[in-house]
């Protein structure tokens, strides 16, 4: 960039002029690309899979494989009701789901569909015992697996903690990445500025209140959660739509790819009620599933039930899910065989980011390796 002052302090106006000039050239360029992109131009989640089954709102895919097949158990990927599992195919080069099957992974995706008011006594056992859990024998009856390799990310970690705990005779391995365990960790933890926002906010709510926000909306609304993501970085969100997206507006390639995440933090789906009342009641407030004490269908969840190999993925800078409500796994469940990996980067960034890119998903495929 062209300095538009002297070594002695004076303005330098030809300087100015040409930084002024620069500036011009890359908005009329960023204007000329803004008006010629279109919504096919920014696909995400486009690695090539196949639909399976379907129940209700929920369908189970299948991804084409693209290399010889070297993990022999099928892995599940099951994201939260919070978000989309797109994020984990967010474009070719960003990609844990493509880096999985390069690397021989038989990977199988759930897709919780759209909730509207209908779903509005959907609760959490119909999501982990009932749709998770048919899910699973699905894959079990087709692939003539025994058992499943369970990937949950964020709240589908919770639901895959949860059926591990329940079924631990269908599950293989359990792999956890950026998941919440012990709600309450962060508490007595590392005090971080804006680390843990969440769970400062979702317990200092009055259950009551909770209870009313759901009874209103019949659900808890995605655009509501979006605000609330986006309060936890005010001024990330404040400046990215002028300072950051004008240092891309004029590169296409840089562009596509901001306006690729921009899509997938749009598209947040509505969180079923009944299963929003547990989530942050029995979750968030209570702590019942560290505590052993949370009930689905009836029956105890109780963390020392899940015996099999457990990976734990957590991003060192989450400020959504602090490292510490993610590592209290390690000293809950029944396993001997428990590992952890620390990834850089926040939340979004153990996906999308270029250090963790190279990390996740060969460390995942390598974890799984030496446990065939």
């Amino acid at each position: 960039m062209a300095k538009t002052n002297t070594g002695t302090g004076a303005p330098n106006p030809a300087a100015a002029v040409a930084e002024a000039a620069q500036a011009a050239t890359r908005m009329m360029r960023g204007t000329r690309l803004m008006g010629e992109v279109r919504d096919e131009d920014v696909q995400i989640a486009t690695t090539p899979k196949d639909e399976v089954w379907r129940q209700d709102k929920v369908t189970l895919h299948h991804y084409r494989p693209v290399a010889a097949q070297k993990i022999g158990t099928p892995v599940l990927v099951v994201y939260g009701l919070i978000g989309r599992w797109t994020m984990a195919d967010l474009q070719e080069d960003r990609s844990l789901v493509r880096n999985l099957l390069g690397l021989g992974v038989d990977l199988w995706v759930v897709d919780w569909g759209n909730p509207s008011r209908a779903d509005r006594w959907l609760s959490l056992d119909d999501y982990i015992e009932g749709y998770l859990g048919d899910c699973v024998d699905e894959i079990r009856e087709r692939t003539g697996s025994g058992k499943v390799t369970l990937l949950g990310i964020c709240e589908g970690g919770v639901f895959t903690t949860c059926y591990a705990a329940l079924e631990p005779g269908k599950v293989k391995a359990l792999v956890n990445t950026i998941t919440p365990i012990d709600f309450h960790a962060d508490a007595a933890g590392e005090e971080r500025l804006g680390y843990g926002f969440i769970n400062l906010w979702t317990r200092s709510l009055p259950p009551e209140e909770i209870d009313r926000m759901v009874d209103a909306h019949g659900s808890l609304p995605g655009q509501f959660m979006g605000a609330v993501f986006s309060m936890m970085t005010p001024m990330r969100s404040l400046l990215k739509y002028n300072l950051d997206m004008l240092e891309v507006v004029d590169d296409e390639k840089r562009l596509l790819n901001f306006l690729r995440m921009e899509k997938w933090i749009a598209d947040r789906p509505d969180h079923p009620g009944e299963a929003a009342k547990q989530w942050l009641k029995d979750l968030y407030q209570q702590n019942r599933l560290a505590r052993n004490e949370l009930e689905l269908g009836g029956r105890r969840v109780d963390l020392r039930a899940v015996t099999m190999p457990v990976l734990n993925v957590y991003a060192k800078d989450d400020h959504i899910i602090p490292p510490a409500t993610s590592r209290a796994l390690g000293g809950l469940v029944g396993t001997e065989d428990y590992t952890e990996l620390a990834l850089p980067g926040g939340h979004v960034g153990v996906f999308v980011g270029g250090k963790a890119q190279g990390l996740f998903a060969p460390g995942v495929a390598e974890w799984l390796a030496k446990r065939e």
